[in-house]
């Protein structure tokens, strides 16, 4: 009995110190009875400090964080958790019980180290991101779509509607954007302002919604020195006048106050505007583009807007269709907005490919405008440079990180002494990397054998070899 336990011995010292991965052996209580030599590698500790320890001691003092065995003996069955150790490694550690008698008599916990497979799988999605950017970059030159400004032009629909914006930015005629909320209508406003002869002259913006009526009189037309209380005694130049020789643009025109759209009205007919205590009217030169989320002709069946106005600024009528009606776009505007907040952050973060199409599965209520928003808080939110699926879960509802490590090295224990569990694992990495790998190198990068030893090994437990 004392040769077989000491064969029994050897041979488990020899598996100790073959494995390229840890392996660390105790009792029920959880002491170290033995370790691979690699574990002081992994760890950061020589031998002498983990065997005969407790791995709660251990994990108290930050060796095991967490213990993977601390936890199997807590919780009596298979644990596999995802360890950050005092040398900076990433560790997938798997922790199987030993049973006998009903009661935990050994734990075998094994740790593979995934900080250079994490690595190397940022640097391969770092370049997928890259590929994806380049691929739609020179989609945008075949297709001649195009980009001003926030304006991004990638579908049939869209470009038809970018020509003629640019058709009509040669003439002076009005134009109405009309569209949801959040789907672009400002940028489309300054490139249709900068595609005009007007483009070398002012763009004044005016959100009429966002100006209290009292005071909206004296914002649009200006005001005489002294022509109220309070009143600046050298004047003030209103919005219009501020607009000569470039563009006006009312944005939210439908909540223009009625009081005010008789004397818009009289501007756009006459070509002149006169200040609030003001005798004589001076010329103005521009060019009125307006906008609008409401339906400006229910407006003036509601009389809630003049009908006359409406004609005046109805004159080219464009739509600029929601963001969920054009999801061609959705990839080109996540780069663009990922490379503005990049810079604007200093960052150099790159989604993950499987981001993408949970983006287009999503409804997008608010648009371009709430696309962006989400892009800069993920950008300012996130701690790694990879954006995952898990980063938009405020997005998708779900929590769970797209690459489940923990899969790779998935098994079940049915027991047994120490040496049918130490095949059962082998056997079971052997099949989950089967499955992954398209040959037997790769098999044994992820593995970290030689290609031989796999060769011998799938033959061995009677894997089908590639």
């Amino acid at each position: 009995m004392n040769e077989v336990v000491k064969v029994l011995e050897v041979e488990l010292g020899a598996i100790l110190n073959a494995s390229n991965d840890n392996i660390v052996i105790t009792d029920g209580e959880g002491i170290v009875l033995k370790a691979s030599r690699n574990c002081e590698d992994i760890y950061g500790r020589p031998l002498s400090e983990i065997i005969g320890k407790s791995v709660f001691d251990l994990q108290s003092r930050s060796v095991f964080s967490p213990s993977v065995t601390a936890r199997v003996i807590q919780e009596k069955k298979e644990i596999q958790v995802m360890q950050t150790t005092s040398a900076g490694k990433s560790v997938m550690a798997t922790g199987i019980p030993i049973m006998k008698n009903g009661e935990i008599f050994r734990i075998i916990s094994f740790s593979h180290d995934l900080t250079e497979i994490r690595r190397l799988k940022e640097d391969y999605e770092q370049l997928q991101s890259k590929m994806r950017r380049y691929e739609k970059e020179i989609q945008e030159l075949k297709n001649k779509t195009a980009n001003s400004g926030e304006v991004v032009i990638n579908s049939d629909r869209m470009e038809k509607l970018w020509v003629l914006l640019n058709r009509v930015a040669a003439s002076d005629a009005n134009v109405v954007l009309l569209g949801e909320s959040g789907v672009g209508k400002t940028a489309f406003a300054r490139a249709l302002h900068q595609a005009s002869h007007r483009k070398a002259g002012p763009f004044i913006e005016v959100n009429c919604g966002a100006i209290p009526e009292n005071l909206f009189e004296s914002e649009m037309f200006g005001y005489q020195g002294g022509a109220f209380t309070g009143a600046n005694q050298k004047g003030k130049a209103g919005m219009i006048e501020l607009a000569q020789k470039g563009t006006l643009f009312l944005d939210e025109v439908g909540e223009l106050p009625f009081s005010i759209q008789v004397k818009l009205l009289k501007v756009l007919q006459e070509k002149r505007v006169t200040r609030i205590g003001g005798i004589t009217g001076k010329h103005v030169d521009f060019r009125l583009v307006s906008a609008s989320n409401q339906n400006l002709e229910e407006l003036v069946q509601q009389g809630k807007f003049r009908e006359d106005l409406f004609y005046r600024l109805n004159v080219v009528p464009i739509t600029i269709p929601p963001l969920r009606e054009r999801k061609e776009e959705i990839d080109q505007l996540m780069m663009h907005f990922l490379e503005k907040f990049n810079q604007k952050y200093g960052t150099s973060k790159f989604f993950h490919a499987e981001v993408f199409p949970l983006f287009l599965q999503y409804h997008w209520p608010g648009n371009v405008r709430e696309l962006e928003n989400m892009i800069e808080r993920i950008i300012v939110t996130t701690d790694t440079n990879t954006i995952y699926p898990k980063d938009i879960g405020f997005l998708t509802g779900k929590t769970q990180a797209d690459y489940d490590w923990s899969s790779l090295f998935e098994f079940n224990s049915s027991g047994g002494t120490l040496q049918d569990a130490l095949k059962e694992v082998e056997k079971a990495w052997l099949k989950r990397a089967y499955r992954q790998c398209k040959t037997t190198y790769e098999m044994a990068d992820i593995l970290g054998i030689s290609q031989a030893t796999v060769v011998r090994r799938l033959k061995k437990y009677k894997i089908d070899s590639k």
